[in-house]
């Protein structure tokens, strides 16, 4: 019954581990961002990620969160300044638009066996296991999982190479309460790097230390938590 295979069994995250790699791995100085070389959505941008980053962007919508990332990771050209790319550096990217990557006719396994044909399909129903995509769920085709399910499908793809940073872009739109938290306790234990791009507070608060505003087409450091910042935007909103 298709009832039987949308029900979640467990919430499972676990992330493999990359090998350690010497900094810097990836950075941006002083860089101007956009898709046209006529306008910048983002201008001198400084910010650098490592294995110990645990970065969160925050700011209004449509302010360049999602633009910085494709910057960060070398998806956009820059109109400005320098970009810097370990050359061993794996990245593993999640995007608000996951699913439009995924195969719906497809079962999780044969978009796997698809990306990587020289892999054995038992090595990658182990690595889906991690993610809580079991037994038949695998085998299935997509369009009969769960928007949850398809993102752990999504989270199995990108880590399938170890990437040493995770940039997440709205990871937690399809996630009950118990896969967020369960997804916490896995990111948590993730030794790589993060850049999160999330709405969700809750989210935020348990994984990220650092604050990065994008807003104004500037990229800056906050000191405070999120509270504060929270507190700073609904004061200008009164005014």
């Amino acid at each position: 019954m298709v009832a039987d295979i949308i029900q979640d069994p467990s919430c499972v995250f676990m992330f493999p581990n990359p090998e350690k790699i010497s900094p810097p791995l990836m950075r941006l100085d002083e860089a101007n961002i956009g898709y046209t070389s006529e306008k910048s959505i983002l201008e001198k941008v400084n910010i650098n990620v490592d294995l110990e980053t645990r970065i969160a962007l925050i700011g209004p919508n449509g302010a360049g969160k999602s633009t910085l990332v494709k910057a960060l990771v070398g998806d956009l050209e820059l109109n400005d300044g320098f970009r810097f790319i370990h050359n061993r550096l794996r990245i593993g990217t999640f995007t608000q638009h996951h699913m439009d990557n995924l195969d719906l006719k497809m079962s999780a396994v044969e978009q796997c066996i698809e990306r990587w044909p020289d892999v054995p399909a038992e090595r990658f129903r182990s690595h889906l296991g991690a993610f809580g995509i079991t037994n038949n769920m695998a085998l299935r085709p997509m369009y009969l999982l769960s928007g949850g399910q398809k993102s752990r499908v999504s989270f199995a793809l990108i880590t399938w190479e170890k990437p040493h940073i995770l940039m997440l872009d709205e990871p937690t739109n399809h996630l009950d309460f118990d896969a967020i938290n369960a997804l916490i306790v896995a990111l948590n234990n993730f030794e790589g790097g993060l850049v999160v791009v999330s709405h969700d507070e809750y989210f935020l608060n348990a994984l990220c230390d650092r604050l990065y505003i994008v807003n104004k087409k500037k990229v800056k450091a906050f000191e405070g938590d999120l509270k504060a910042y929270r507190t700073i935007v609904t004061k200008s909103l009164k005014l």
